[in-house]
């Protein structure tokens, strides 16, 4: 049996936008994409992270600018829970918040991007290539879950931006509920357009 896998993507659902997070302080990290960088981090201390956008609180949702995935303290279990080797999770107070709530780094990064199968694929210009040779873009994406090294969580080489989970991921985050987030299937026949 194939296993599912689904890209995790800002939903659209009446929400919060919550901004990017910095140090406690409040000065912004010397690398505030890292939380979607896919590799291990250090400690990076009391954090906090301010609204952008008073709504809905929800229990899952990307930072505006940087996507950094923040949860709340009951989806941080199902992480802890069912993928503990493939995520790290930092603490984050968010304005105005008494509970917590946590930055989920995905630190696994897996070449398992089937092109063939995807919808569009738009490459970097030529002109101006990234040193890994990144997708500037990619519609309809699908990977092939037999490279997926038995991640339950990751970032895509050449394509960071996605943040994919496992099925079984997915249906436990489904679980806790008031997600501010979607699930897009990237894994079996591609879904019509």
């Amino acid at each position: 049996m194939e296993r599912h896998f689904y890209w995790v993507r800002l939903g659209d659902v009446p929400q919060w936008l919550i901004e990017t997070p910095t140090r406690g302080t409040g000065e912004a990290f010397d690398e505030p994409w890292m939380f979607a960088d896919g590799r291990v981090l250090e400690e990076p201390g009391r954090m906090k992270a301010l609204i952008a956008t008073p709504g809905k609180r929800r229990a899952f949702v990307f930072s505006v600018i940087e996507r950094a995935p923040i949860v709340s303290n009951a989806v941080a279990n199902v992480f802890r829970a069912l993928a503990p080797d493939d995520v790290q999770l930092f603490p984050v107070m968010v304005e105005g918040e008494a509970d917590p709530f946590f930055v989920v780094n995905a630190i696994k990064v897996v070449d398992c991007i089937d092109e063939a199968r995807c919808r569009e694929v738009h490459h970097d210009d030529e002109d101006d290539p990234s040193p890994e040779g990144e997708y500037q873009w990619i519609y309809g994406l699908r990977i092939d879950p037999t490279k997926t090294e038995g991640a339950q969580v990751f970032r895509l080489k050449k394509f960071k931006t996605a943040f994919i989970v496992s099925e079984d991921i997915k249906n436990a985050l489904e679980g806790v509920g008031n997600l501010g987030v979607s699930f897009e299937r990237v894994t079996g026949a591609p879904e019509p357009h």
